[in-house]
């Protein structure tokens, strides 16, 4: 008496689950998260100092490349 009700409740409880996952997009791409492992970035840079270094040149490039020119200046 007591079986039927549960595996009723069991199955309602995993049809939620899987529609859920349907819904929020889990099945979308199930071949990319594998790709990326096996194309793992090799290059990371483990000194804190190369990092600031990166950082300093890429604010440096936004810098530079924001600068507007002036109507009178060539480009």
């Amino acid at each position: 008496m007591l079986l039927i009700p549960l595996s009723v409740v069991l199955v309602f409880l995993i049809g939620i689950g899987f529609w859920w996952c349907v819904r929020s997009g889990q099945f979308d791409d199930l071949e990319g998260p594998a790709h990326r492992i096996l194309a793992d970035d090799d290059s990371a840079l483990p000194d804190p100092r190369a990092r600031e270094a990166i950082s300093d040149s890429q604010s440096a490039l936004t810098a530079l490349t924001s600068i507007k020119s002036r109507p009178g200046d060539r480009p």
